[in-house]
């Protein structure tokens, strides 16, 4: 074997030089090749590869979940003190909220919601026991945002009770003011009146419905009978004996000019119909008269007798 080896090195010496250089040129291109392929394959990336992988998986699950991913994700969460009726956006996604739940907090507020007290921010859309318990020590509901009546409840006990004498001319009082106030069977008050404190006059209308009155005869123009009270929600039928549609000015829907948001905005014209209504102008031109609305699938006979009152064709 020792004579085979020798042989060998020997063979490898006694190889012409310009073979020798080919054979170092191999041996150090293999060399290299060795290297670049150990230093390829670093773990690290492997451990990279891994992590996006991962954050991909939790995408997907959040996706099968119907809830945003972000929920599934570790964020940095920053405990200060806020209150829900005006911390800003960022504060909110500070505290450890998702987007899709700080977007329902500004979404509230704009259409006029307070959170009165910590038990009302409780109510929060999948706000979790876990979240709100962590939350609730730095929730700061300021004075001005609480109920008025917890101003009455903090006076009760420093005002001195009434006598017997000054009650019964309170309540004589409050009878004869309530009975002012109130209709009496067989009177009536103008529906198109819009004035929440005209409405509180019919008995079983109080701040409630009588602000839902207003807002609603806004949307429509003014109200062309006392029907279109039906039209509101849970309203109680048994007070609509107490109303009467005076003549008055109805907001008429100019149908031949109006762009599709200002036609949808009326409560009798959805978004599918006003579209229809502008591509029947676009195709034919004029609308003269709302009969040639009725080849349309999108309106019934129903939906054209009560929009006729609003329709203007000029």
């Amino acid at each position: 074997m020792l004579r085979t080896m020798k042989w060998g090195i020997d063979k490898y010496f006694y190889y012409p030089k310009r073979d020798r250089q080919v054979l170092l040129v191999l041996i150090t291109l293999a060399a290299m090749t060795l290297l670049v392929i150990y230093f390829a394959g670093d773990p690290s990336d492997i451990k990279a590869a891994d992590g996006a992988g991962t954050t991909a998986a939790a995408d997907s699950m959040a996706s099968k979940a119907g809830q945003p991913a972000e929920s599934l994700t570790a964020r940095e969460v920053h405990l200060e003190p806020f209150d829900p009726n005006t911390a800003d956006t960022a504060q909110l996604l500070r505290l450890g909220l998702a987007k899709w739940q700080v977007a329902n907090i500004v979404k509230y507020r704009s259409r006029g919601g307070v959170y009165t007290s910590k038990e009302d921010f409780a109510q929060l859309y999948r706000l979790t026991v876990k979240q709100f318990r962590q939350l609730e020590p730095y929730i700061r509901i300021a004075p001005e945002f609480r109920p008025a009546s917890t101003l009455y409840a903090r006076n009760r006990h420093t005002t001195p009770y009434p006598t017997s004498a000054l009650k019964a001319e309170r309540d004589s009082f409050h009878r004869a003011y309530v009975k002012q106030e109130k209709l009496n069977a067989g009177e009536t008050v103008d529906l198109n009146a819009l004035d929440t404190t005209v409405y509180k006059k019919v008995p079983g209308i109080g701040s409630y419905y009588s602000r839902k009155i207003v807002e609603y005869g806004r949307r429509l123009g003014g109200y062309v009978s006392t029907d279109q009270l039906d039209e509101i929600d849970h309203f109680p039928t048994e007070t609509k004996v107490y109303f009467d549609v005076k003549p008055t000015a109805i907001a008429l829907i100019r149908i031949n000019h109006y762009p599709l948001d200002e036609l949808r905005h009326h409560p009798y014209i959805n978004y599918m119909q006003a579209r229809a209504i502008i591509e029947y102008r676009r195709e034919h031109g004029r609308i003269d008269d709302l009969s040639v609305l009725r080849l349309l699938d999108e309106f019934r006979e129903s939906d054209l007798q009560r929009l006729q009152p609003y329709v203007s064709y000029d």
